[in-house]
């Protein structure tokens, strides 16, 4: 069962990290949030699977990174859905 609560974390701690980047950066940086999203995904992946064993559903720490990493892209897109279908 835990091996699954991984993935959403990793989405919504990008998602925040990308709204506190909104907040404090000029919007023509706005375009570099996927790849911050990605990048922090990657690392919170890797830092997961090294620090808490068992936690992210991964057998190598690639798995793990390729696992971060989408899971920080996935924030990116959750922010788009909310964003255009709320206006």
């Amino acid at each position: 069962m835990s091996d699954f609560i991984a993935i959403p974390a990793i989405t919504v701690l990008c998602y925040f990290g990308a709204e506190l980047f909104k907040a404090f950066m000029s919007k023509d940086k706005y375009k570099h949030i996927p790849v911050l999203c990605g990048a922090v995904g990657l690392i919170l992946g890797i830092i997961c699977f090294l620090s808490i064993p068992g936690y992210i559903p991964a057998e190598n720490v690639l798995v793990a990174a390729s696992i971060g990493l989408v899971s920080g892209w996935a924030a990116t897109g959750a922010n788009q859905t909310w964003k255009q279908n709320t206006q």
